[in-house]
């Protein structure tokens, strides 16, 4: 079973006069990933190599080291911990003394595996959607319920008649909770899996 982080997590190393900080977050999305490693970059570093894994989708960038010594040996130190849905950025501040290839590989995926060793984690387990119409008689009541039933409102459009939902729930419970809004409406909600909406989600 994957895994991810539950809180942001940095570690720093001093190898051959150059300073190494890693900087790990959970991220739910390319987005967020992105927009992650913008934040911590620093432009006045020499270098700030990153990877990133969500699901079967997974980038890597050396930032202006040999190709293949930076992204890649962070991205392996995240398969190895097996997480996902994890971004690292390594910062280097260039101390003068060239580390050769062998060295930077060691230097960036060590300083991202100990970062994400000491890091806080939390299982992953399989989600998915769950879509149907909710007539407003039972509207206030199926809010109410949902709660109970480890279930998150993704999306809510109204039309005359009551309100298009579709909420996330853990695929092992999608029979249950299925069978549970369909009796609580007497039958007026029939909750439906759309095509091609699966996805992995963190334990609440």
């Amino acid at each position: 079973m994957a895994e991810t982080l539950t809180a942001r997590a940095e570690h720093e190393v001093e190898i051959r006069k150059s300073r190494f900080l890693a900087r790990a977050a959970p991220v739910g999305d390319e987005d967020a990933a992105s927009a992650f490693i913008r934040e911590v970059s620093d432009p006045d570093a020499r270098h700030n190599c990153w990877a990133w894994k969500i699901g079967a989708r997974y980038r890597s960038d050396d930032d202006g080291e040999p190709s293949g010594t930076a992204g890649r040996p962070i991205l392996q130190m995240i398969e190895a911990r097996g997480l996902d849905r994890v971004v690292v950025v390594v910062t280097r501040w260039f101390g003068g003394i060239k580390l050769g290839a062998g060295g930077l590989v060691r230097a960036y995926g060590g300083t991202a595996a100990e970062c994400l060793r000491l890091a806080p984690r939390m299982e992953l387990i399989p989600q998915t959607i769950l879509a149907f119409h909710c007539p407003f008689s039972d509207h206030a009541m199926m809010h109410a319920r949902l709660g109970d039933m480890q279930t998150e409102i993704v999306s809510e459009d109204f039309d005359a008649t009551g309100a298009r939902m579709n909420i996330r729930v853990p695929e092992a419970d999608a029979q249950t909770i299925t069978l549970r809004i369909t009796d609580l409406t007497r039958g007026h909600a029939q909750p439906r899996q759309p095509e091609t909406q699966q996805e992995s989600n963190i334990r609440p």
